[in-house]
């Protein structure tokens, strides 16, 4: 008995991508992601050194939508201390975590390195110069610089904004020979020539060290609705152009010949990716100073657990990054009460131990 004959597949027409299963977003890995921040929300509403029952915060939040009225229990004090206190800083904290998450993402897939943080390009360095600067100037005019509300976040937006494009214009010198790995070596070259000035301009001004230090070192604290109105416009932009892109990033995984062939433009779509990560991160690092491994932790457990594919990992990421940070900074402000941990010393502990797994497990999880 003669075999059947097995029909070939018919040839796929150049320039587009073989069939597959498309890897799109599972609404449970999406629900839980929306869980995380509700949680993280009420807990970082509720938990402080005046604890509130978490179903009265609850009804709390509930009564700031429109034509919702709940009896929430909580005295004129207590819904004061939610509304204006612990609110904006749990907000803010969403905020900032999800965009360093975003912008951590976003690094790794441009760069196509799980390794990659929001920092990356000179962002920190740049940061912590300009607010140093700042703070020993203000030193030598009584007070006159940082007390001006608005003057350390400006100083630090300015001096992440500057400091990559410092990186850019080095990284771009080559001309048509410079690649994600020449941008990332002229990342560190601004890094540690950034931190040199700063270290200098601490070795000068030795008496604003603990200032710097407690900047650098990241903080939560929020006075008001100030912080979250100036971080807000940035987070909404970078998500907005982050996110429309992100099927870029699976394109640019294949490699720059293979995008090209379907109709991309590598380092246009690279260069765009990265203008919108840095400003994300620049806003993010204004608001609440250097607060590291966010861009690192989030980004890789999502890669883990719910896909490669950057359509899961960018909005996850952002999802999940907020509800990281903001629970991060209830356990800094709860565990040695009523003095407060910073925030980032939290994020190292937590971040040195899993930058050593994500070291020893890249490689297996890239291949």
């Amino acid at each position: 008995m003669s075999r059947p004959l097995v029909q070939a597949p018919p040839a796929r027409p150049a320039g587009t991508l073989p069939a597959s299963r498309p890897a799109g977003l599972r609404p449970r890995w999406l629900l839980a992601g929306v869980a995380a921040v509700l949680v993280a929300l009420v807990a970082g509403v509720s938990l402080g050194p005046v604890s509130l029952p978490p179903g009265s915060v609850a009804a709390e939040l509930l009564n700031l939508i429109p034509g919702v009225r709940l009896d929430s229990g909580l005295t004129e004090r207590e819904i004061a201390i939610v509304t204006e206190l612990r609110l904006p800083r749990a907000v803010l904290g969403l905020l900032v975590g999800g965009l360093l998450a975003l912008a951590g993402g976003c690094y790794q897939g441009v760069f196509r390195n799980p390794l990659a943080d929001p920092y990356l390009l000179g962002v920190a360095a740049g940061a912590g110069l300009a607010v140093t600067a700042v703070i020993t100037l203000g030193a030598g005019t009584a007070g006159a610089l940082t007390g001006l509300p608005l003057t350390i976040p400006l100083a630090a937006f300015v001096g992440s904004i500057g400091a990559v494009a410092m990186t850019y214009l080095l990284g771009a010198s080559g001309g048509r020979g410079r690649s994600t790995a020449t941008l990332i070596l002229a990342g560190v070259a601004v890094s540690a020539f950034l931190s040199a000035g700063q270290t200098y301009l601490l070795q000068r001004n030795s008496d604003s060290i603990q200032q710097v230090y407690s900047w650098l070192l990241g903080r939560l604290a929020t006075a008001g609705w100030h912080d979250v109105r100036l971080v807000l416009p940035y987070f909404l932009l970078t998500a907005l152009v982050v996110l429309l892109h992100r099927r870029e990033l699976d394109v640019l995984s294949v490699g720059d010949d293979e995008a090209a062939s379907l109709g991309l433009h590598p380092q246009r779509s690279r260069y765009l990716l990265i203008a919108a990560a840095s400003l994300g991160t620049a806003a993010a690092v204004s608001a609440s100073g250097l607060i590291g491994f966010v861009g690192i932790i989030v980004p890789h457990t999502v890669r883990l657990l719910a896909g490669s594919s950057y359509r899961v990992i960018l909005p996850l990421s952002l999802l999940f990054g907020g509800a990281f940070l903001a629970l991060t900074d209830v356990v800094a402000r709860t565990v040695a009460a009523p003095s407060e941990i910073p925030i980032g010393v939290v994020t190292a502990l937590l971040g040195g131990p899993f930058f050593v797994l994500v070291l020893r497990t890249s490689r297996r999880v890239l291949g």
